[in-house]
């Protein structure tokens, strides 16, 4: 058994993230992909655009097995402590092989350069 996670906001639902979804399924074939998602309020206390009752439906229609709704303390803080709860939420999961994300460059050298200069 193989689980998939992604944090996310999804706000709103949209191409991009139905296409992260189909390529975990094409490239990975998880028994599962658990979504960690803000809720009402994003990252920095934006009221999110749709509500976290339509992402969520959203977000399973496009290929998500679970949804867990981020605690607003993390949800609406800085995006270190968003991406720190949420994986405190997939850690529940002892199955979690993956974390998975998508990034509007797609390069993975880069973004390896970024977290070393970040760590």
């Amino acid at each position: 058994m193989s689980d998939v996670g992604i944090i996310a906001e999804f706000n709103p639902f949209h191409n991009g993230h139905k296409y992260l979804l189909d390529t975990v399924k094409e490239k990975l074939n998880p028994d599962n992909i658990i979504v960690v998602m803000s809720g009402g309020f994003t990252m920095r206390g934006d009221l999110a655009l749709t509500s976290k009752y339509e992402r969520a439906k959203d977000c399973i229609s496009g290929g998500a097995d679970i949804v867990i709704e981020l605690s607003p303390i993390y949800a609406t803080a800085a995006a270190e402590q968003f991406a720190e709860g949420a994986i405190i939420e997939l850690s529940k999961f002892e199955n979690l092989d993956y974390l998975a994300f998508g990034s509007e460059s797609g390069n993975i050298e880069e973004l390896k350069v970024t977290s070393d200069i970040l760590d």
